[in-house]
């Protein structure tokens, strides 16, 4: 399923050339059609979120952390659940999953501490790329697109993910979450990509799975594309603000 486009109908641009009155604006028209090539807007990069996104890691994700809580004697949580815990960074991670009474500083640093810890040895026991990820890139690397990635995952772990499990294809730049820089929505990472990249905002596609994501795109100024197959619903993606809604990886060609 895809929805909105920006699609621009070709007897819309014919009929407005032909009612222009004067070369300015003319010179407009023909500027808009040479910026939407093929009746479609150009995109020149897309910046993906990862967890949930390019790779299902919410097993490993949630596996690490319950064995951390019931180390610590402390209840555990249905995988499920992980959905909503993660995709804001690893402080809000651990806040969510310990009990109320249990959210005091010095415990919340301590099973930061042990996930970083059980994660690093457990990463990558059930994680991989979802079915069609690697059919969507072949087909964006193929039409010349830049591929970058953005997350709220910290950084090492990120970087880590995608050097082993996306190995076959080049994303410059890499961005995990890191000390003073502000984690999404914000939009300072996305637009540190753009810029890496030296492609405009407007000329990128932001994948990602929920609306934590669709915010960041909007606030950056990019094209917020959900995905339906991540941790996330569609109700959320559209209440946020995507632009688009794909069903299946390999759904995002149809935007180029």
């Amino acid at each position: 399923m895809q929805t909105k486009t920006n699609r621009l109908e070709r007897s819309e641009v014919i009929f407005t050339v032909r009612m222009v009155a004067d070369k300015e604006s003319l010179r407009v028209c023909v500027e808009l059609f040479v910026e939407n090539e093929g009746w479609m807007m150009t995109y020149k990069a897309v910046l993906f979120d990862l967890d949930g996104t390019l790779l299902d890691t919410l097993e490993d994700l949630a596996d690490s952390a319950n064995r951390v809580l019931a180390a610590m004697h402390m209840e555990v949580h249905p995988v499920d659940s992980y959905r909503y815990f993660v995709g804001d960074g690893l402080l809000t991670l651990v806040k969510r999953i310990l009990p109320n009474d249990k959210r005091n500083s010095r415990t919340i640093t301590k099973v930061t501490e042990a996930f970083r810890q059980e994660y690093s040895n457990n990463w990558h026991v059930k994680s991989r790329p979802y079915n069609g990820i690697d059919r969507m890139l072949a087909g964006l690397v193929a039409s010349g697109l830049q591929l970058a990635i953005l997350s709220n995952k910290p950084h090492d772990f990120t970087q880590l993910c995608v050097e082993r499990l996306l190995a076959d294809f080049s994303f410059n730049p890499i961005l995990g979450q890191r000390k003073g820089v502000p984690k999404k929505p914000d939009p300072t990472g996305a637009l540190e990509a753009a810029k890496l990249l030296s492609v405009a905002p407007g000329q990128f596609l932001y994948l990602g799975d929920t609306s934590i994501d669709m915010q960041t795109a909007k606030g950056a100024g990019m094209c917020a594309v959900g995905a339906l197959w991540g941790f996330r619903t569609e109700d959320e993606l559209v209440r946020s603000g995507a632009d688009h809604i794909i069903s299946t990886p390999v759904e995002l060609l149809d935007l180029l």
